[in-house]
């Protein structure tokens, strides 16, 4: 039996992405492995080419699997495909011969045809997941509308297409049949969903059905936009209990001229009364957002108009980014004027006040019950999440038990610690 090895980078979309490849490829009879640790006859990496960090993370895992590749007896081949190769293809070829086949992001069936000589009708049918099994995503659109002015992805990914809602209705049971408790929407724009379809916004209807038929103990929003958000959003999230609480946002930044040179469509007012409403709606709301330093313009006093937004605001949840500037992008003609090292020192400032706030907010956690969905174990000791907290990028329980946990259950959990961002209790 063949044995393949798919090793994902980036982003959640691209983790879908593979698995879609996977359930393909093991409906062939092929044996799948995610773990780039496990030799293959077959290695298969999906990319990511979004900002540099994550284009040299790409290149040298590529390079590891073509050294391994050059240093085996046994024959193996080596797929590259994704972000990276729909922006870097001739590069690639000519940098790393090792590779023998590079697919872009809608070269998916060829790609499979290449591995397993399996023509492929319809890419999304089947899924394989990577995740726990408690838990998968499910992306709702594939490409982008907006035009950001920092970002690739419109044109590494191309323009929105929504799936149907049927389709992903369908995969949400499925997925909840086979085990998976907790649901994560994505796209690179879930609000957006619908307008190139149903020529109109249709994330609320679709998280309402979601939430009455998928079956799924958990429903998690991710990649939301502020501009032009659906109000109506907030009502469906209120209205039924197995969806989180918890908003992912990125917002990026609060100067209004930065914003304006984003191209975000959206000023410091509109920010501030998006939150306010969300606030309002929704007060147990836990929102997440990001935010980029760094951005050409941002002068010192822009900067500190950012961390005052960050004490007011006091968000639960905080990721911040060194501005990069990326060819193609609208951005890139700006001069990127503020040196890398001033760049850190503002993510740093950002993140010693955000390290304060969620100090804060965790004590006042303590000595309360919460429900906790188990992960996995760390030797004595169970590791899971709170409906606030996605996987992977949040912050976790750590749990002590008397009484074996299993993991993928939801167990009642008395908080009794923290330490950093993360939480600690006894399972009740």
């Amino acid at each position: 039996m063949t044995k393949v090895n798919i090793i994902t980078l980036g982003c959640s979309k691209n983790t879908v992405d593979s698995e879609n490849v996977a359930g393909h490829l093991l409906k062939k009879g092929l044996e799948i492995t995610f773990d780039k640790n496990v030799r293959a006859d077959v290695v298969v990496v999906n990319t990511c080419g979004f900002i540099g960090d994550a284009k040299e993370e790409s290149v040298r895992v590529i390079l590891e699997q073509a050294g391994i590749k050059n240093r085996r007896r046994k024959p193996m081949k080596l797929f590259v495909c994704g972000c990276l190769v729909e922006r870097y293809r001739e590069e690639l070829k000519s940098e790393i011969p090792e590779i023998d086949g590079f697919y872009g992001v809608h070269q998916w069936e060829e790609m499979i045809d290449d591995i397993a000589a399996l023509k492929v009708q319809q890419f999304e049918e089947e899924r394989f997941i990577s995740t726990p099994k408690h838990y998968a995503y499910l992306k709702i659109a594939e490409g982008c509308n907006r035009r950001c002015s920092y970002c690739a992805i419109p044109f590494i990914r191309g323009k929105y297409v929504s799936r149907p809602m049927e389709s992903l209705i369908d995969e949400a049971k499925q997925l909840v049949e086979n085990g998976v408790k907790e649901l994560i929407i994505i796209a690179q724009d879930t609000t957006y969903y619908g307008v190139d379809l149903y020529g109109r916004q249709c994330l609320a209807e679709l998280l309402e059905k979601l939430a009455l038929h998928s079956g799924a103990k958990w429903i998690r929003l991710h990649y939301t936009f502020p501009t032009n958000f659906p109000l109506d959003v907030l009502d469906v999230m209120k209205r039924y209990d197995n969806i989180c609480k918890y908003l992912d946002i990125p917002l990026q930044h609060i100067d209004t001229e930065i914003l304006s040179s984003m191209n975000r469509g959206i000023d410091e007012q509109g920010t501030l009364q998006l939150l306010d409403t969300i606030r309002e709606k929704v007060p147990e709301m836990y929102i997440r957002t990001s935010l980029i330093v760094g951005y050409p313009g941002e002068t010192e006093e822009k900067f500190q108009k950012l961390v005052d937004f960050v004490k007011s605001q006091r968000f639960e949840r905080l990721g911040v980014f060194t501005y990069s500037s990326e060819e193609g992008t609208a951005s890139a003609q700006l001069p990127d004027d503020i040196p890398q090292e001033e760049k850190e020192r503002r993510l740093e400032e950002i993140m010693t006040v955000q390290e304060g706030i969620v100090e804060q907010q965790n004590e006042k956690l303590m000595e309360t019950e919460i429900e906790v969905l188990i992960d996995r174990r760390e030797g004595e000791y169970w590791v899971g999440r709170t409906q606030y907290d996605s996987p992977e990028v949040d912050t976790e329980v750590t749990v002590n038990s008397h009484f074996r946990l299993k993991k993928g259950e939801f167990y009642k959990v008395y908080l009794n610690g923290f330490f950093d961002y993360d939480l600690e209790g006894d399972a009740i």
